[in-house]
């Protein structure tokens, strides 16, 4: 789509048309929403003002980038978003030139566009990163890293900050938003940098020191004072729906050739009433009704979220030790319910996964039993603060991980494959999984009783209700849910043994199938006996093969130097891409009746 030769009228009419574009298959498709409808002005006006075909456009997170997409290329594929071989939701360099980086986790954009911008400058070339950045994604802490950085080097960056959530600092009366406004003229800028050069720089020392503190003075009355403290340029807050003064700051922007925040308000779902505002239901949505905003209805199967958020809200009513904490997904993860509960005991820390994990092993300290909420895809992001601040102390701090296995539509940046595969290694670290709901319930009874550090993994949506009776769990010990009459075990972790349960019902011998339960400890006298009876075993679980469950096993069987066929039904060494979970599953080779085949 051109956008640099449209005048101001036509670049309105090219936003309405992206919402309408946005707003109609989102409604039948699903994907985030409200995020990427605020964000069209700031989209157009940085395709207008800056060069996509040479200048980095850096979209931290990147689920709202929708508008961009549509603006390159993908005008009609976008029918495909987020579904099986179509379109990501987030930007991915493979679909388009356009885009810079694949990105689906917060607060990396002002490190890459530092990264860039060194790039560039090292080259010679003339070219300018762009970041747009939400107020979200600037609780985290890498995200002040890269701006010490970037404050210090003055290499030319604009950051655009996307703020639609809450404000970084409140406006304090009508002579802050006046003083904002003349911040974003030429003139201010034109004039601050003449001052510097002709006065400032020219003055004695005792005068430059009182000129130094009447603009420190002004600053103090701006909402930019942290930024501007930091060595970057701070314009705003600007309206981000008013196109023309979007793309009249941005000019401004481009050419102070230093590093620059343009702070813009904007309103979430703008363009579609139902979604204006706070709404964090309309984040990502299902297929929804356009008319009434009514959503499709969703299976009435309770989630395993639901059932982790009861679980442990009847350990906090019962234990007054416990505690938990998320990373900006309270609703997500179940945690809102305790935050509403027992506001004092559970905490959202916002996107800080490391300060949530080392914050939780302090509490441990003290006493407290701490479980940490965090989806398995953004627990990576803490993986230092487990092994240095948790795990080498051997404190009991729960993680309750989320989102194991395949996710579906979010694709290759969230898929939760690999959490087994970093923990394991981990020196006290207990790795345990459900396989239903009632054996989630009795894992985190076991979690509040683990004396060191105790990881739980469970899947997005819901578990399928098994046949077999529950039964508490027991540090380190399996549970062996059928004998079979062949050679041939299954070996099912935690939502895997229900795949293993219905391949075994397709298969054409009978065998045997085992709840593993624990990865680690592994319940080595059980794996003994059965390697008496069963010489080929096959493994069922949603993770990595390599350092998985299948690993695991083999490590242990070679050090007890005994001999069974183990065969793997774990992911292979690829990220897996977006979809439908069960297409994805089907394309791996993971269905029931794909592997009874295989057996």
């Amino acid at each position: 789509m051109e956008i640099k030769s449209k005048n101001l009228d036509e670049l309105e009419q090219v936003c309405q048309d992206i919402r309408d574009r946005i707003i109609d298959v989102v409604s039948r498709k699903g994907g985030h929403f409200s995020s990427t409808l605020g964000a069209v002005e700031l989209t157009v006006a940085m395709h207008k003002v800056f060069d996509v075909k040479k200048d980095p456009f850096i979209y931290d997170v990147s689920h709202q980038c929708y508008p961009h997409k549509l603006i390159n290329g993908r005008w009609e594929e976008f029918e495909t978003i987020r579904q099986f071989d179509g379109l990501s939701g987030f930007t991915k360099p493979k679909e388009s030139e356009a885009d810079y980086f694949v990105a689906g986790h917060s607060s990396t954009s002002i490190s890459l566009a530092v990264g860039a911008a060194k790039a560039i400058k090292l080259k010679g070339e003339n070219r300018i990163p762009v970041v747009m950045i939400g107020d979200g994604s600037m609780s985290a802490g890498m995200v002040y890293e890269a701006l010490n950085e970037l404050g210090d080097r003055k290499y030319p960056v604009v950051i655009i900050l996307n703020d639609n959530e809450m404000s970084i600092a409140k406006p304090i009366g009508s002579i802050s938003k006046y003083l904002s406004k003349l911040l974003a003229g030429k003139f201010y800028q034109n004039f601050r940098e003449s001052v510097d050069r002709n006065i400032v720089q020219k003055l004695p020392e005792g005068a430059t020191y009182i000129a130094k503190k009447m603009e420190e003075g002004m600053k103090l009355i701006t909402p930019g004072i942290i930024f501007e403290e930091m060595g970057i340029d701070y314009i705003g807050p600007i309206d981000g729906h008013n196109l023309e003064e979007v793309i009249e700051t941005l000019e401004i922007a481009k050419d102070i050739k230093k590093p620059v925040i343009v702070h813009a308000r904007t309103v979430k779902g703008k363009g579609y009433s139902p979604a204006e505002g706070q709404h964090e239901h309309w984040h990502g949505v299902g297929p929804f009704n356009v008319e009434d905003g009514m959503f499709v209805k969703k299976s009435a199967a309770k989630s395993a979220t639901a059932v982790f958020a009861d679980a442990l809200c009847q350990l906090a009513q019962k234990h007054e030790n416990v505690v938990g904490v998320t990373a900006a997904m309270p609703s997500g993860t179940g945690i809102d319910k305790l935050m509403e509960k027992f506001p004092d005991r559970f905490w959202d820390v916002a996107i800080a996964e490391q300060h949530a994990v080392t914050s939780m092993g302090a509490m441990a300290k003290e006493g407290f039993k701490p479980f940490v909420t965090i989806y398995s895809t953004f627990l990576q992001r803490g993986f230092d603060q487990i092994v240095h601040d948790v795990c080498l102390m051997n404190l009991p701090v729960v993680f309750a991980i989320d989102r194991a296995g395949i996710v579906g539509n979010d694709g290759e940046t969230h898929q939760g494959a690999f959490d087994i595969s970093y923990l394991r290694f981990l020196p006290n670290m207990i790795l345990c999984a459900p396989r239903d709901n009632k054996t989630l319930e009795y894992s985190l009874e076991f979690g509040y009783t683990a004396k060191g550090p105790c990881a739980i993994r469970y899947p997005r949506g819901s578990f399928t209700e098994l046949a077999y009776e529950a039964t508490p769990f027991e540090l380190g010990r399996a549970e062996l849910l059928k004998e079979g009459n062949s050679k041939k075990l299954f070996i099912g972790y935690g939502a895997g043994v229900n795949r293993a349960i219905e391949t075994e019902k397709l298969h054409n011998e009978d065998c045997a199938i085992l709840d593993l339960r624990f990865v680690k400890p592994l319940d080595e006298e059980k794996l003994k006996e059965l390697a008496k009876k069963y010489d080929k075993w096959y493994v069922f679980s949603d993770s990595q093969k390599e350092g998985g469950v299948g690993s695991a096993i083999l490590e242990f069987l070679n050090r007890e130097k005994i001999c069974v066929k183990i065969t793997s039904f774990e992911y292979d060494d690829q990220y897996i891409q977006h979809g439908d979970t069960k297409k994805v599953e089907e394309s791996l080779g993971l269905l029931p009746h794909q592997l009874a085949q295989k057996i």
